[in-house]
């Protein structure tokens, strides 16, 4: 990515389009109401921001139809993430920060780190791909590194093992519930029972099994194992 480029767009603008970027991950267009609920902004003002960013060449804005990034936006988007990310598993690794206490931490960092801050953090810990929670971290020129199959744990079979690869969720309280029960990134898994009508699943984690939610369960990527 060139230098310094989210330098030039304020952080009210960097948050927009990281956001906008999350949630065009599960949908082509993003709607207005989607981005004020993110952001926990009034729609009328995110309304207003997203016209300032159309006519910046960082979205494709449809009235109505919602929104979508421009090659520009998405690049500025990326480069956000790849700082938020290494930040969060500096903090782990380097500082001993717990994975439930990073989000808020990064969320603050990642405005206003530099350039060459960014690459030394990048180089200490090896260029990594992944952050704590398994998430991506984009490469320096923009680009993703390869994460391979992956479906939620609330949809796996049972009997089926598998491996975690990431946790979507950044909720410091599920986080901190799920790294009590083992669950995280690398652990192996098997849903041994799924209770009926939407009851809870019952997931084995080494020689420990526990009852967890649908709802926690969705929130938990899986990659299938052959058996």
């Amino acid at each position: 990515m060139p230098a310094e480029v989210t330098q030039e767009y304020s952080t009210a603008i960097q948050d927009y389009l990281k956001t906008i970027y999350s949630l065009q991950q599960d949908q082509e267009r993003v709607m207005t109401s989607a981005i004020a609920q993110a952001l926990d902004k009034e729609p009328g003002s995110v309304t207003g921001m997203i016209q300032k960013l159309a006519q910046n060449n960082l979205l494709d804005y449809e009235r109505h139809h919602g929104v979508r990034l421009t090659p520009n936006g998405e690049k500025i988007a990326l480069e956000v993430i790849r700082h938020h990310r290494l930040i969060e598993l500096y903090l782990t690794q380097a500082l001993g920060y717990r994975w439930d206490e990073v989000h808020a931490e990064a969320d603050r960092l990642e405005h206003a780190i530099s350039e060459e801050l960014e690459d030394r953090i990048a180089a200490a810990l090896g260029n990594p791909a992944f952050d704590p929670h398994g998430e991506p971290i984009p490469s320096r020129e923009g680009t993703l590194p390869e994460a391979g199959s992956s479906s939620r744990l609330a949809e796996l079979e049972v009997g089926q093992p598998a491996v975690i690869n990431r946790i979507s969720e950044q909720d410091p309280a599920l986080l901190h519930y799920l790294a009590d029960l083992g669950l995280r990134p690398q652990v192996a898994v098997v849903v041994r029972e799924r209770a009926p009508f939407g009851g809870p699943l019952l997931v084995q984690i080494g020689a420990q099994a526990h009852a967890i939610s649908r709802d926690v369960a969705q929130n938990v990527f899986v990659t299938p194992l052959s058996e």
